[in-house]
């Protein structure tokens, strides 16, 4: 029997059984998922697209306003329908230095002291949402995931191919009023509103807007921004330089999400986010083997 010239027909066979058994060894040991420390499976997300509802809402439109009576009945339906997926965590945007100020408030909103009718700012989607659905489900608050980044979609203006950028920023705001319009004119209901934006082809066009087409700008500069450091900025590469403002900041977003899981041990988070991230997003966690997606609109109603 010879290991280290050409072996003869018994010894191939022994070797090609100790190699098989070692195989199927290893394959049993391989843990099923990667989903963190001590968990075998992935932790559910759904991520919710959202208009700020207090930018949406209009002074001299009862329809655009979440504190009518009619629409108020809608956001308790539009929670309900949400409920049922069960996220023991919800996530939302607002900067981490804020968590004090939200416990502060959601206790108070808890101990039925916190009127959202009445105070500032209480038409917003985190309180609306995010608060009515964490006191029904008996959780102790809400998680602030957002991160400073990001600025205005205007700041790419200039550069070669710079007019198939304009071109789809002109027919996104075309498309906008097919979404709003029907919810201002009182046709919709919230929950139909919700489902409109969370529909997958809207994800995916306002995605492709901000993080595809500026790509194919290229030789050109953005406009001054408070957010976007020009020292850093390759004009050969200005569109894909835009992209990266936005994409830094769901990466950021993204790390607020998974560390928030690692410390509370969440196993179904829902997060609450302006539509413009759910794509990118998306992308991120479908890649995250400790993660599963779940589609929103297997809970949005179409009524």
């Amino acid at each position: 029997m010879n290991f280290f010239g050409r072996p003869d027909r018994l010894a191939f066979a022994l070797l090609s059984g100790l190699w098989l058994g070692l195989a199927a060894c290893t394959a049993s040991k391989a843990p099923a998922a990667t989903a963190g420390a001590g968990a075998t499976e992935p932790t559910s997300i759904l991520l919710l697209g959202s208009n700020h509802l207090s930018q949406l809402y209009k002074a001299n439109n009862p329809n655009s306003d979440v504190l009518t009576p009619r629409r108020q009945a809608e956001m308790v339906a539009l929670c309900e329908q949400l409920q049922r997926y069960r996220p023991d965590g919800i996530l939302v945007e607002e900067l981490p230095e804020n968590q004090g100020r939200l416990d502060s408030l959601f206790r108070l909103y808890r101990q039925d002291r916190l009127d959202l009718n009445t105070m500032p700012g209480g038409r917003s989607e985190v309180y609306q949402v995010g608060f009515v659905l964490a006191k029904r489900l008996g959780l102790p608050g809400v998680h602030c995931v957002n991160s400073p980044g990001g600025t205005s979609q205007s700041i790419l203006n200039a550069g070669k191919n710079i007019e198939l950028y304009e071109q789809a920023t002109k027919e996104w705001r075309e498309f906008i009023p097919g979404l709003d319009q029907p919810l201002l004119a009182g046709t919709i209901t919230m929950s139909q509103y919700y489902r409109a934006m969370n529909e997958p082809a809207t994800v995916q066009r306002l995605h492709t807007l901000v993080y595809r087409t500026p790509a194919r700008v290229t030789d050109g500069t953005l406009k001054p921004d408070p957010m976007v450091d020009a020292a850093f900025i390759n004009p050969r590469y200005v569109g894909a330089e835009f992209i990266s403002v936005f994409y830094n900041r769901d990466l950021k977003v993204y790390s607020n999400i998974v560390t928030t899981q690692l410390a509370t041990r969440q196993r179904r988070q829902l997060l609450i986010m302006g539509l413009r991230h759910v794509g990118s997003l998306h992308g991120i966690f479908r890649d995250d083997p400790a993660y599963q997606l779940v589609e929103a609109n297997a809970y949005l109603s179409r009524r």
